[in-house]
Protein backbone atom coordinates (compact mmCIF):
# COMPACT_ATOMS: atom_id res chain seq x y z
CA UNK A 1 0.00 0.00 0.00
CA UNK A 2 1.35 3.39 -0.96
CA UNK A 3 1.35 6.33 1.41
CA UNK A 4 -1.47 8.02 -0.50
CA UNK A 5 -3.59 4.88 -0.13
CA UNK A 6 -2.91 4.82 3.61
CA UNK A 7 -3.81 8.50 3.99
CA UNK A 8 -7.02 8.07 2.02
CA UNK A 9 -7.94 5.02 4.13
CA UNK A 10 -7.50 7.09 7.30
CA UNK A 11 -9.57 9.98 5.91
CA UNK A 12 -12.34 7.65 4.75
CA UNK A 13 -12.12 5.87 8.12
CA UNK A 14 -12.62 9.16 9.94
CA UNK A 15 -15.67 10.03 7.85
CA UNK A 16 -17.23 6.55 8.08
CA UNK A 17 -16.48 6.29 11.81
CA UNK A 18 -17.97 9.68 12.62
CA UNK A 19 -21.07 8.98 10.52
CA UNK A 20 -21.42 5.58 12.20
CA UNK A 21 -21.18 7.27 15.59
CA UNK A 22 -23.83 9.82 14.62
CA UNK A 23 -26.24 7.02 13.70
CA UNK A 24 -25.94 5.38 17.13
CA UNK A 25 -28.16 7.15 19.68
CA UNK A 26 -26.81 8.24 23.05
CA UNK A 27 -23.29 8.78 24.30
CA UNK A 28 -20.53 6.38 23.29
CA UNK A 29 -17.67 5.80 25.70
CA UNK A 30 -14.99 5.25 23.09
CA UNK A 31 -12.26 7.62 22.00
CA UNK A 32 -11.59 9.27 18.68
CA UNK A 33 -8.83 6.82 17.74
CA UNK A 34 -11.18 3.88 18.31
CA UNK A 35 -13.74 5.63 16.13
CA UNK A 36 -11.16 5.97 13.34
CA UNK A 37 -10.17 2.30 13.72
CA UNK A 38 -13.76 1.15 13.56
CA UNK A 39 -14.33 3.41 10.56
CA UNK A 40 -11.33 2.02 8.67
CA UNK A 41 -12.37 -1.57 9.30
CA UNK A 42 -15.98 -0.78 8.36
CA UNK A 43 -14.86 0.96 5.16
CA UNK A 44 -12.73 -2.02 4.11
CA UNK A 45 -15.37 -4.62 4.98
CA UNK A 46 -18.14 -2.54 3.43
CA UNK A 47 -16.20 -2.21 0.18
CA UNK A 48 -15.62 -5.96 0.09
CA UNK A 49 -19.29 -6.72 0.76
CA UNK A 50 -20.41 -4.19 -1.87
CA UNK A 51 -18.02 -5.75 -4.39
CA UNK A 52 -19.42 -9.17 -3.54
CA UNK A 53 -22.93 -7.97 -4.32
CA UNK A 54 -21.74 -6.18 -7.45
CA UNK A 55 -22.75 -2.69 -6.30
CA UNK A 56 -19.28 -1.27 -5.59
CA UNK A 57 -18.84 0.47 -8.96
CA UNK A 58 -21.78 2.42 -10.28
CA UNK A 59 -22.08 5.34 -12.69
CA UNK A 60 -22.90 7.84 -9.97
CA UNK A 61 -22.19 7.99 -6.25
CA UNK A 62 -21.93 4.59 -4.60
CA UNK A 63 -24.78 5.14 -2.14
CA UNK A 64 -25.30 1.46 -1.40
CA UNK A 65 -21.61 1.00 -0.57
CA UNK A 66 -21.68 4.04 1.72
CA UNK A 67 -24.82 2.74 3.44
CA UNK A 68 -23.17 -0.64 4.06
CA UNK A 69 -20.01 1.02 5.41
CA UNK A 70 -21.91 3.35 7.74
CA UNK A 71 -24.11 0.51 9.00
CA UNK A 72 -21.03 -1.59 9.73
CA UNK A 73 -19.42 1.37 11.53
CA UNK A 74 -22.56 1.84 13.65
CA UNK A 75 -22.53 -1.85 14.58
CA UNK A 76 -18.80 -1.65 15.38
CA UNK A 77 -19.18 1.47 17.53
CA UNK A 78 -22.08 -0.10 19.42
CA UNK A 79 -20.21 -3.38 19.97
CA UNK A 80 -17.06 -1.61 21.16
CA UNK A 81 -19.04 0.70 23.44
CA UNK A 82 -20.86 -2.22 25.05
CA UNK A 83 -17.63 -4.20 25.45
CA UNK A 84 -15.98 -1.24 27.19
CA UNK A 85 -19.06 -0.64 29.39
CA UNK A 86 -18.79 -4.15 30.86
CA UNK A 87 -15.40 -3.39 32.36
Amino acid sequence: MEISGFISAVVIGIVIGVLGRLVVPGRQRIGFLWTIGVGIVAALLGSAIAAGFGVADTDGPDWIEWFIQIALAAVGVTALDRARARR
